[in-house]
């Protein structure tokens, strides 16, 4: 019968998974109600105690010591009280020894409930302690219901519940399908233990890295920040604390598998690791990638950023989601500005009263400096052989005379004439000269510059080349 007792206490032992001490004091518990309905009074107190080794039940029961007891349930007489505990006197409390020697059908059903009931909530315990120390830890389950609102996962010893504000928009779930969650939150309840999970908090996120990238498990890399829209895309920025190590290269690792291993467990989110700085302008930057960023404009609530008119949309998002991102990573209130829009708001901005004044003044230097006329172009129709090549004066044209700058006035005041710019081919005696073709009017032509030059008028003593013969 006794060792009938201590399998029995082995069995469920196994069975709830629970210690064999816990399910000593359960049936102990249960005991104490059975024979209370059967053999002592109700308020009466009583006690059992069960020898793990052996299984004997001792019940212990509190009498009070008189010299004539009247009820036997609650009263000794002084004579047996004295013979347990000398030195016990009338009216003092005392344990005695009241073990039944057996106990009715009900006090036998009653302990059987009662046993159940120790042992599903000591059990229920034993979970909530279990995963009360895994809050906020990773762990794997498998889809176990899949309902419109709610998915249960089997986590061996207890369900856990994924809300589907906690679901990924992209992922569908399937009966069996092995996953990982976030431990959210444990919960005691009156129906036991509540394990919510999460399937898009960004703490999965970083309980993921932390997995993959050993730099950020041993503290040569911190992740400092992430900023998720779950099943879309991630930002996370990350800051190396050793001297020679890469951050961003540690968590992508080698052509790229680390981060691919997380992508994969995320269903295909995309995933940006920048790199964090102290300034706010630098960190700014770093966030808006893959946009490239020309500058950060930093305000006392909200900071912006310009970039090249070409990647305006890159660095917004779609939806404004790159944008929405960055403000969560950095904290800052991010507004976005193309080159040319920034350059107008510059241009349209009203100028401190220093430029004003240093405006105005030169202004005014300006109007006191002489105007220098622009050059006159002059048409000759007569010059004559002679003067070809030689320096002319500009007719009509006044040049100032300046004791600052009298070379810039001598430039702006010359003029270059079509003999400048023509040379004179030299002629041989007693040679032909070939006929050639030129189109346009005759009497006519036209010089390299493109300034138009009319027929020279036959002086006495000039050679004429028709082309043809050639008189002296």
């Amino acid at each position: 019968m006794k060792s009938d007792f201590v399998l029995a206490i082995t069995q469920l032992s196994a069975e709830k998974n629970l210690p064999p001490e816990v399910v000593i004091k359960a049936v102990e518990t249960a005991l104490v109600s059975a024979y209370k309905k059967d053999t002592f009074a109700a308020n009466q107190n009583v006690s059992v105690k069960i020898n793990p080794s052996t299984g004997a039940v001792q019940v212990w029961a509190e009498k009070t010591v008189v010299e004539q007891p009247s009820d036997h349930h609650r009263e000794i007489s002084l004579d047996k009280a004295l013979e347990i505990k000398p030195d016990i006197k009338i009216g003092d409390a005392i344990e005695v020894e009241a073990t039944p020697h057996n106990a009715g059908r009900i006090a036998a059903q009653t302990a059987k409930q009662v046993i159940l009931q120790r042992l599903h909530e000591a059990e229920h315990s034993a979970i909530f302690e279990e995963y009360a120390d895994k809050e906020g830890d990773i762990i794997t389950g498998m889809v176990r219901r899949v309902e419109p609102k709610q998915v249960f996962i089997d986590l061996g010893r207890t369900e856990a519940v994924l809300p589907a504000v906690e679901q990924m928009h992209n992922e569908r779930y399937r009966l069996g399908q092995r996953i990982r969650v976030y431990l959210l939150e444990v919960a005691q309840t009156n129906r036991g233990p509540l394990v919510v999970v999460s399937r898009s908090h960004p703490n999965l996120l970083r309980r993921l890295f932390e997995m993959e990238v050993p730099e950020i498990s041993n503290g040569a890399v911190e992740l400092i920040s992430i900023a998720r829209e779950a099943g879309f895309r991630s930002k996370v920025a990350v800051v190396a604390r050793q001297e020679g190590i890469d951050p961003v290269g540690c968590c992508v690792g080698l052509r790229g598998i680390r981060i691919q291993n997380i992508v994969n467990e995320l269903s295909g989110e995309k995933i940006d690791v920048v790199m964090w700085s102290p300034d706010a302008s630098a960190f700014i930057t770093n966030a808006l990638s893959p946009a490239k960023v020309l500058g950060v404009e930093i305000n006392e609530d909200a900071a912006a950023a310009i970039v090249p008119d070409g990647q305006l949309s890159l660095a917004i998002g779609r939806e404004g989601q790159n944008v929405r991102l960055a403000a969560k990573l950095t904290g800052w209130r991010i507004d976005i500005k193309s080159a040319s829009e920034a350059e107008a708001e510059a241009k349209a901005r009203p100028l401190p009263v220093e430029a004003e004044e240093a405006a105005v003044v030169g202004e005014e230097l300006a109007g006191e400096m002489p105007a220098f006329e622009e050059p006159v172009s002059v048409d000759i129709e007569e010059v004559g052989e002679e003067e070809v090549g030689e320096p002319l004066e500009p007719v009509g044209v006044e040049v100032p005379s300046l004791t600052s700058e009298p070379k810039v006035a001598a430039e702006k005041a010359k003029i270059r004439f079509a003999e400048e710019i023509m040379i004179p081919q030299p002629i041989k005696p007693g040679a032909k000269s070939k006929k050639k073709k030129k189109k346009g009017a005759p009497g006519k032509e036209s010089a390299e510059d493109g300034i138009k030059i009319k027929k020279l008028r036959r002086m006495p003593g000039t050679i004429e080349v028709n082309g043809e013969d050639e008189e002296y």
